[in-house]
């Protein structure tokens, strides 16, 4: 199915937002005013949106300072549409999202996730212990723009 990028996306995706990470059960617990706030507090959102019916399928969001650093948090498709590109879709879509051309993004990932990522151009950087305690490492990864 054909898809289009969003690179608009704010506070008022909330429900848009809500519905994708419903699709997630570690994620499905979110409610609509802190979404809204960190969707108000992050510098960045890039989201893919079904060209059909324009529902928003996949969403990154980035925290930046346009120079050093841009993390990337909340990598997310919906249940339904994982299997057809949209992941690298979407990671192709942050890392050459225009406000971010002088910034080399970063990310956190499980460690199931580390070959996907590796896939999208991102390298491994090394292993972080999780913040929520839990006994899986996280790995850090880096995207490295060629020149």
């Amino acid at each position: 199915m054909a898809t289009t990028i969003d690179r608009s996306l704010g506070p008022e995706a909330t429900p848009e937002l809500l519905a994708l990470y419903g699709t997630y059960d570690w994620w499905n617990d979110r409610e609509a005013d802190p979404v809204r706030r960190a969707l108000a507090a992050t510098d960045e959102i890039v989201g893919v949106r079904d060209a059909e019916t324009d529902t928003l399928v996949a969403a990154a969001r980035v925290l930046t300072d346009y120079t050093y650093y841009a993390m990337v948090f909340d990598v997310i498709v919906h249940a339904d549409r994982r299997g057809e590109g949209i992941g690298e879709e979407l990671l192709a879509a942050v890392v050459t999202h225009p406000p971010l051309s002088d910034v080399d993004p970063a990310l956190l990932a499980r460690e199931g996730l580390v070959l996907f990522y590796e896939s999208c151009g991102f390298e491994e950087q090394g292993g972080i212990d999780h913040p929520d305690g839990d006994p899986e490492e996280l790995r850090f990864l880096a995207y490295r723009r060629e020149g």
